[in-house]
């Protein structure tokens, strides 16, 4: 058998094609020849577990790095999770509204929009697409009640955004996402704080981890691993930290970066 291995997936873009909206076959191939072979592979995802996708959870993941890694699970065991305090996660729901931002919370069992329409259409494609899950239409964020784990909002030439910065900065870091977007996580919490959880349970070593994304989010994962593959379409601030350059998802990308590596 193969010196065992840790390998650490993106879901957009790197297992989910954002052309077909599918998993191809060629990688789930892979993903059960990995295991067959006694590697270990992991979901390491933005997404909190909630919007994980079903056809995700279903290729029996060894566990699930979810919300930029505030919230852990190895085996079905919870190691780790992390959600935003209550009095500063309504403290930034109040600042949104006085601040002409927009957007939605994401939490561990849900995500949260507000109760109005949004002047932004992603806001509400984002919240269709969530519905169509299940998710974000039991509570308004503006009822409160919850906790949850980091913030997506929208911005325009009407939203106070630097205020807003400065008034989650004690707990949050804004990541730029382009077009007004941005993706506001936990400060002292990415992916690759989250794959060194795993690596230390597992007790494994640098060289054991691989890590397979394509956007700017997986920058944290990139910078910490030795082994990682960007897919063919990916953003390139991944370049200067990538080892493997993979074809497309579509062209059976992950199969062949694992073969290349001889993974599989």
């Amino acid at each position: 058998m193969k010196k065992r291995s840790a390998l650490f997936f993106d879901i957009d873009g790197t297992l989910l094609s954002e052309k077909t909206k599918e998993i191809p076959a060629s990688t789930v191939r892979a993903l059960q020849k990995a295991k067959q072979e006694g590697h270990a592979v992991f979901i390491n995802t933005g997404r909190t577990l909630c919007s994980v996708p079903v056809k995700i959870k279903r290729l029996a993941f060894d566990g699930l790095l979810c919300g930029c890694g505030t919230y852990i699970v190895y085996q079905n065991e919870i190691l780790f999770e992390h959600p935003l305090s209550e009095d500063h996660g309504y403290e930034y729901i109040d600042r949104m509204r006085e601040l002409q931002i927009d957007g939605f919370l994401e939490g561990t069992e849900d995500v949260y929009f507000s109760e109005r329409i949004s002047r932004f259409e992603n806001v509400e494609s984002t919240r269709r697409y969530m519905a169509s899950m299940g998710l974000g239409v039991e509570v308004a964020y503006e009822k409160k009640g919850f906790r949850y784990d980091k913030i997506l909002i929208c911005t325009d030439e009407k939203s106070r955004k630097e205020e807003f910065f400065q008034a989650i900065d004690k707990d949050l870091i804004p990541l730029d996402r382009q077009k007004g977007v941005y993706e506001c996580i936990q400060k002292g919490y990415s992916k690759a704080t989250a794959i060194e959880v795993m690596r230390r349970h597992l007790e494994l070593s640098m060289d054991q981890i691989y890590v397979f994304g394509d956007s700017s989010n997986d920058l944290s994962m990139f910078e910490y691993a030795k082994h990682t593959v960007a897919m063919g379409e990916h953003d390139p601030v991944l370049e200067p930290y990538t080892e493997y350059i993979t074809d497309a998802v579509e062209q059976d990308g992950i199969e062949k970066a694992m073969e290349y590596y001889r993974l599989i």
